[in-house]
């Protein structure tokens, strides 16, 4: 004969649930976490290379020497890889 409980659920019942719980809202604050920390990783780099670009973009008031010189420079500095290089340099030479 099967003893069937009715009304508020036992403690085992409460501490299972409240471990459920306990476990969703961790997940969910982990997940939260690692969403923003991968967002902000992203910022980071897009302002690196925007300011990269900054840096690259040709100025106006220089000549065409001293643009290559620095295209040069950033290139064997290593913060220019070399389809960048290439790129910039193309871009200055038409």
């Amino acid at each position: 004969m099967l003893v069937r409980r009715f009304g508020r659920p036992g403690l085992l019942g409460t501490m299972a649930r409240t471990a459920v719980i306990a476990g969703t809202a961790t997940a969910t604050a982990n997940a939260l976490n690692r969403r923003q920390a991968r967002n902000a990783e992203q910022d980071a780099e897009a302002a690196a290379y925007e300011q990269q670009q900054v840096a690259v973009a040709p100025d106006q008031a220089t000549g065409l020497g001293d643009q290559l010189a620095t295209l040069a420079q950033l290139h064997q500095a290593g913060t220019l890889t070399d389809a960048e290089f290439a790129a910039a340099k193309q871009r200055l030479l038409g």
